[in-house]
């Protein structure tokens, strides 16, 4: 399914240029009635949202901003938001400027009260190729069983490709969907474009973002208090140096340890990044010994994330990069808890699922023949995750096959009492089943960072 770019609409007989909006999508705000909207043109304009209840009377203003960013093209990027808005309410609007406005879009707010229970969607490595899972989860947007949208990284292969066409290609293809609903997003590996992320950066703007960048962020919504995390910075430490792990790791400590402090209002702690931390893909560096080390534990003096994750009980991790599904039991340090009657029920450690199968260029994946202990399942097949948030004490979610014509391929209730979360001290109360012992690579992976940075060490030292 292809959408081409409108770019511009040239009026001949003056050779005169508009400024139209194209690829339109919404993201949630910092603040709890907001909601921000971002578009691009191709020619230099003011950035104007008007917005209302009434589809016939936009009676509400705002003005954005407007920069220009140029990688190969020149485009102009815009963002405004959207405020004083009431929750659980359908608004419409249009952005643009006096120059040229868009088509008329609808969303509907959602609320960050603990009571509320929505539907997320989650996938992640969708391309313009063979990006087979598009299609339907459009439908299902159109048919209102989402409410929020969360993409996991690696976008379009590549937002950059052809000086960025092919990201303006699948910007307009999302615009349907993400335009109706916020679409949060993570970065992946490929949304570096060898000048630090500056399509996605460009590209995207999302809430509560410390670092400018759209890579590391948190907002609410009902009983969840989600934390996005770039698991790029240890991907390309070798590249733009570890500074950014460094500082997200503190920012990501600080907020964690803050939000104990209120988590009993809002219980459930959820995070999205890209490379999983476990894997069982075969003839995959990453999951050498079905870990990712340098996410893990980190690599020299830069800290991994694993240990913030079960200091601070985070419930539920979405991850992408292996183009496949996979579920997890709950997981401490290589330890599986899955000796009781539902793993799923107080877990003493978070539960992690891969969501990598929305479909681009590389077709299926395929796993190691073996299972970890840890995999609950594990398929090829191409789709998407629908997370039901029911309340502060149930969550239920589903992974959709669109090669089986939408049938549920697995699901499973996490459930727990108030009160209880993930911790290392309930953990270390519950019987466990041990990875197989982790074995040290003997060679020097190219792909692997750590490798990557040793031997520019190397190459720096050798110099005559």
């Amino acid at each position: 399914m292809l959408t081409f770019s409108v770019t511009l609409i040239c009026l001949l007989v003056t050779a005169q240029c508009l400024p139209v909006p194209e690829q339109v999508h919404i993201a949630l705000g910092d603040e709890k009635d907001s909601m921000g909207v971002h578009w691009l043109t191709f020619e230099d304009a003011d950035s104007e949202v008007i917005y209302g209840t009434n589809k016939d009377d936009l009676n509400q203003k705002s003005i954005g901003e407007t920069h220009n960013f140029t990688f190969g093209l020149t485009r102009f990027i815009h963002n405004a938001v959207m405020t004083n808005l009431r929750p659980k309410t359908t608004y419409y609007y249009k952005v643009g400027s006096n120059d040229s406005w868009s088509r008329l879009f609808t969303f509907k707010t959602l609320t960050d009260d603990p009571d509320y229970s929505f539907r997320i969607c989650i996938f992640g490595d969708l391309g313009v190729e063979n990006g087979i899972s598009l299609e339907y989860i459009a439908e299902a947007v159109n048919n209102d069983e989402f409410d929020l949208m969360i993409d996991v990284g690696d976008f379009a292969y590549d937002l950059h490709t052809d000086d960025g066409r092919v990201g303006d290609i699948f910007m307009n293809q999302m615009e349907p969907i993400a335009s109706r609903i916020p679409f949060m997003v993570v970065a992946g590996n490929h949304e570096d474009d060898g000048r630090n992320f500056s399509h996605y950066v460009n590209r995207f703007n999302m809430p509560n973002d410390p670092f400018g960048d759209s890579q590391a962020y948190s907002f609410d919504v009902g009983p969840i208090h989600f934390v996005a995390i770039s698991t790029e910075y240890y991907g390309f430490f070798y590249e733009y140096g570890p500074q950014s792990v460094y500082t997200q790791y503190n920012w990501l400590k600080k907020h964690l340890e803050d939000y104990q402090k209120v988590r009993k209002q809002r219980p459930w702690l959820v995070t999205f990044q890209h490379r999983p931390f476990y894997c069982s893909n075969a003839n995959n560096f990453e999951c050498h010994s079905f870990e990712n080390t340098l996410i893990t534990k980190g690599y020299q003096d830069m800290p991994g994330l694993e240990k913030l994750y079960i200091d601070n009980g985070v419930d539920l991790s979405f991850w992408g990069h292996q183009h496949s599904y996979e579920r997890f039991f709950p997981i401490s340090y290589r330890k599986v808890y899955n000796l009781t009657a539902d793993p799923y029920y107080n877990a003493p450690a978070p539960t992690y699922v891969i969501s990598g199968a929305a479909g681009c260029h590389t077709k299926h994946a395929y796993f190691d023949q073996n299972p970890i202990p840890g995999s609950a399942a594990r398929f090829v097949d191409y789709g998407y995750s629908v997370l039901h948030v029911h309340n502060k004490t149930h969550l239920y979610m589903q992974q959709i096959s669109v090669e089986r014509q939408k049938k549920v391929i697995d699901e499973f209730w996490l459930k727990k009492d108030l009160n209880v979360w993930p911790s290392m001290e309930r953990a270390q109360n519950h019987m466990a089943i041990e990875f197989p012992p982790y074995i040290e690579p003997t060679t020097c992976n190219v792909r692997d960072p750590r490798c990557r940075f040793s031997r520019k060490r190397r190459n720096l030292f050798n110099k005559p």
